[in-house]
């Protein structure tokens, strides 16, 4: 008599599958943490340029002369050209502004909030003044004129995130 032929998968294909399988998920791993990093990069390019587009805004209806004089000649700046925010919080706080048209002053926020860098998990950043070199890695603390990530680590393209 002979025996019908039996199915099912013999140790050494097993193995095999097994093999395959792990050099599959192994490729993938490092895909994803490529993938992850990218995403977050992507996000710190949104942030800071939410920040600096707030920035560029509230300097421009200072320019204008929109906001109140006397909070200006506060801060000592009358006529300096680099008006800035004196923190990134007086950019969600709110400041008054005046429409020159009809003289009516309102609060305008610049910013809803502060954003949370996705690398760091803080709503932390570091800041530079108008007064400030550059490149210096420590703020003045007169004005807000840039704002740049603190996390220490380099972007996949090559560069540091704090030269973003």
């Amino acid at each position: 008599m002979r025996r019908h032929g039996q199915s099912g998968l013999t140790t050494i294909e097993l193995l095999a599958a097994l093999g395959i399988l792990v050099a599959l998920v192994s490729a993938a791993i490092p895909l994803k943490r490529w993938d992850e990093k990218r995403r977050r990069e992507d996000e710190l390019r949104v942030d800071l340029r939410m920040m600096r587009e707030a920035i560029d805004q509230y300097k421009k209806a200072a320019d204008q002369g929109r906001i109140k004089a006397q909070d200006v000649e506060q801060r000592g700046f009358p006529s300096d050209p680099g008006f800035f925010p004196t923190d990134l919080d007086e950019l969600v706080e709110g400041v008054d502004v005046t429409d020159p048209v009809s003289g009516l002053t309102s609060k305008v926020r610049y910013l809803q909030y502060i954003p949370v860098d996705p690398f760091t998990l803080e709503a932390e950043w570091g800041k530079r003044s108008y007064q400030d070199d550059w490149d210096a890695d420590s703020w003045g603390g007169e004005n807000v004129y840039d704002v740049y990530c603190l996390f220490p680590g380099k972007a996949l393209d090559g560069t540091y995130y704090k030269d973003w």
